[in-house]
């Protein structure tokens, strides 16, 4: 009995430290109703040739609805031409357990921003909101993501995503593949 004590003790204390806290950036409510979202994570990175291009999530609730607000942030000495998102501008999202989530572009066309750097860099910023459809939400917390792929206005974009890496741009160490399964639990409610 006290074996199966210590075991079943050993196992809580291994599963609740597994578990990374939640991160909440914005929890507002009021009169008109509901806003949470988790901190900004980093889920891609990648330079090459003085070009490099990042993606950050960061998960919503509003008012129930449940969301990723994806930002890419493309810099380049080159000019950088513009991925633009619409209404049919969608995110795939393949999953380790072999099926697709997809997410859906919830704004106004927009192409984003190009700003030039103290150094005369160019930045290419486009920010948008993706719903979650229902019937597959649920594999996002137990499936971890292995690959991404973006339909903008006028192309796709595969994403690979790594099990982990740590970013040039700050330095922290970031788990993309398991980014739904930590942090979905935070937004629910």
């Amino acid at each position: 009995m006290k074996k199966l004590l210590l075991a079943l003790s050993l196992c809580f204390t291994i599963i609740a430290f597994a578990q990374k806290p939640c991160e909440i950036d914005s929890d507002v409510k009021d009169s008109l109703g509901s806003y949470k979202a988790t901190k900004q994570k980093m889920i891609f990175e990648r330079s090459f040739a003085g070009n490099s291009t990042n993606i950050f999530f960061t998960l919503s609730n509003t008012n129930g609805v449940l969301a990723v607000e994806v930002q890419f942030l493309t810099r380049s000495a080159d000019f950088i031409s513009a991925n633009c998102f619409d209404a049919n501008s969608k995110i795939y999202l393949q999953l380790n357990n072999g099926k697709i989530v997809t997410l859906r572009y919830n704004g106004s066309d927009t192409c984003g921003t190009l700003v030039r750097d103290d150094k005369n860099g160019n930045n290419r910023i486009i920010s948008g909101t993706f719903l979650f459809i229902k019937e597959n939400y649920e594999d996002l917390k137990t499936s971890p993501v292995t690959y991404m792929k973006v339909k903008f206005a006028g192309e796709t974009a595969d994403y690979p995503f790594k099990t982990e890496f740590i970013s040039e741009l700050d330095k922290v160490q970031y788990e993309p593949e398991k980014y739904f399964m930590d942090y979905l639990k935070c937004i629910e409610n």
